[in-house]
């Protein structure tokens, strides 16, 4: 695909990105002063990932700090860390896109022509750094201060995609290795990839629309 078509999307992708963000931002502050007002509702969230609930649960290991004991004022300042790894997360979610991409590109003529090697290993080790340090800012940020409502919804779509694209990029390195020794696995390895960008072009798309 032409770079001068790229490019725009990818900057279309950000700016709508940013927006929703800041919405749903919001939000959660507001839910923070309805918390204030009313200390019989919960602090916490009743659903949380695992991850989070390590950290940031009732007897998360995060409450072993003054800093982030469990009061409603100081809910207040996780939800503002949420916030500022949320932003990061996006910002890092297109790099790791446009990466991606570009990753794919280059994987095709190293495939078809054996060109660009170097820059095929290059960009994998940006990918993976970009990849899995997004994932971990929406693994271990602080939880928002209200569950999601039961049925569907684009955000819980984005999250099972995440478990796909997650999957998917777990086994293209490891597929990427056993191709060295085996020709044969690299079109598992190639399937691999093609799958992790789908999915996680797919989750991006799913908190847009």
């Amino acid at each position: 695909m032409n770079k001068n078509i790229i490019y725009p999307i990818i900057l279309a992708f950000i700016f709508l990105h940013l927006k929703v963000n800041a919405q749903q931002d919001s939000l959660s502050l507001d839910d923070f002063f309805l918390e204030t007002e009313n200390e019989s509702i919960s602090l916490l969230p009743e659903k949380m990932i695992f991850t989070q609930r390590i950290l940031w649960g009732e007897k998360g290991l995060m409450r072993n700090f003054d800093y982030f004991e469990l009061t409603s004022e100081k809910r207040q300042r996780e939800l503002k860390v949420r916030r500022k790894f949320l932003g990061l997360h996006q910002i890092l979610g297109f790099t790791t896109l446009a990466g991606m991409a570009g990753q794919g590109y280059v994987g095709q003529q190293l495939y078809n022509n054996g060109k660009y090697e170097d820059l095929h290993e290059n960009l994998a080790v940006l990918v993976n750094a970009t990849y899995f340090t997004t994932a971990g800012l929406s693994l271990f940020t602080p939880p928002k201060m209200l569950s999601e409502g039961k049925g569907y919804s684009n955000m819980k779509l984005h999250k099972a995609l995440a478990v796909i694209h997650l999957s998917a990029m777990i086994a293209t390195n490891v597929l990427v290795e056993a191709a060295e020794d085996n020709p044969d696995f690299r079109s598992y390895h190639r399937a691999a990839a093609f799958t992790a960008f789908g999915a996680y072009t797919l989750s991006i798309i799913a908190v847009k629309f």
